[in-house]
């Protein structure tokens, strides 16, 4: 087995989206980091409700899925299809957009910790217009590995061939993109080597303690990018960090297709995005 080695290590910019949540962008903020299939991922943690209140009022989607992590808080999505559900604490949502859907997440508290991801993973060009779909997945649906002194891996989608018990990711991931995504957390004084298929681009998102990446401490709000040789991502604590570290993994295969994005439509062309706005314009995108 040979270790991925490390590209680049970037910060998360400052950001607001919906109604004024504040939040970090660590993908997506110029198209230059976008990393093949993931469009966006935003990071957002706050204790002072003024961060997060207003929520993420009704919006639109085409093109792309979304997938919402919920670390800590609780949160209500309801969509134009009926659906309706509390996402919780190590909760997952999942939702196709495909050809259209308006949705709205909303916080489900008034004061205390908020925090949790966002993912924009894109649709190959056969799949954009699909009918859209979503999925509720609890915390307790969620594959978990134990690792030395309180560490886990939590894995959202996926596989990762762990030991004896490969662990499997609870959702039926799109097969031109097959997403691997997890939470890891490696306790102080221990490491992890994480196997990630070759054809897979992959970073890692810190955010808590601080990461080694081959002698470089990262600190939270980062994240690190590895290259395309080798067969596993080694994960280890910085030496001095009692606390260990925490990332979020994202790995996907690339589709290798063109990206044409405005704002909340991710089409292949520029005709196709004006199709989207005059779908929602006239009120048809999500029909």
């Amino acid at each position: 087995m040979t270790h991925r080695a490390v590209t680049r290590i970037l910060p998360a910019q400052p950001a607001e989206d919906g109604a004024g949540v504040r939040l970090l962008r660590a993908l997506g903020h110029q198209r230059q980091f976008r990393m093949d299939p993931f469009l966006m991922l935003d990071a957002f943690s706050s204790d002072n409700p003024d961060d997060y209140i207003a929520g993420f009022p009704p919006h639109p989607h085409r093109g792309f899925e979304t997938v919402t992590y919920i670390v800590d808080g609780h949160m209500r999505h309801r969509d134009h299809l009926g659906n309706e559900g509390d996402l919780k604490a190590g909760g997952v949502q999942w939702m196709t957009a495909g050809r259209g859907i308006i949705h709205e997440e909303m916080p489900q508290q008034e004061n205390g910790l908020l925090r949790g991801f966002q993912i924009w993973l894109n649709l190959p060009a056969a799949d954009k217009m699909q009918p859209a779909h979503y999925r509720d997945i609890p915390a307790g649906s969620l594959a978990v590995a134990g690792l030395p002194e309180g560490g886990f891996i939590k894995l959202i989608a996926g596989t990762i061939p762990w030991a004896t018990c490969p662990l499997q990711g609870p959702g039926q991931a799109n097969p031109a993109t097959q997403p691997l995504i997890a939470d890891i957390r490696v306790m102080a004084g221990q490491a992890v080597d994480i196997p990630v298929p070759a054809t897979h681009q992959v970073l890692v998102y810190v955010f808590e303690g601080r990461l080694d990446a081959e002698g470089q401490a990262v600190e939270a709000g980062h994240t690190v990018w590895f290259g395309a040789q080798g067969d596993t991502l080694h994960l280890a604590p910085t030496p001095d960090g009692a606390d260990g570290v925490r990332v979020l993994l994202l790995a996907g295969k690339p589709l290798n297709e063109p990206v044409v994005q405005y704002g909340p439509f991710v089409m292949n062309t520029t005709e196709e995005i004006e199709q989207a706005m005059r779908d929602y314009r006239d009120g048809v995108l999500a029909q």
